[in-house]
């Protein structure tokens, strides 16, 4: 049977050990094996990213898509 406690979580973020206090898990009462709570570490991964809070780059059309079926116009040189 697995009850949910709240755990110290560590974890590497590049050279440096990260630790929180307490941290949701799963912990089984027979072997002690630990499940970090799946949504917690997912919200850890976004903080610790080191692009959060910065915009999100937007894609610019450098050129004009043609559409099928449409005659493309070409410039003739006499």
């Amino acid at each position: 049977m697995v009850t949910r406690r709240h755990l110290t979580y560590f974890t590497w973020l590049g050279d440096e050990l990260i630790s929180v206090q307490n941290f949701p898990a799963w912990v089984c009462d027979l072997c002690g094996r630990r499940e970090y709570d799946h949504h917690a570490v997912m919200t850890l991964n976004m903080l610790l990213n080191p692009d959060a809070g910065k915009p999100a780059l937007r894609h610019i059309r450098t050129t004009r898509s043609v559409k099928k079926n449409q005659p493309q116009l070409r410039e003739i040189k006499p």
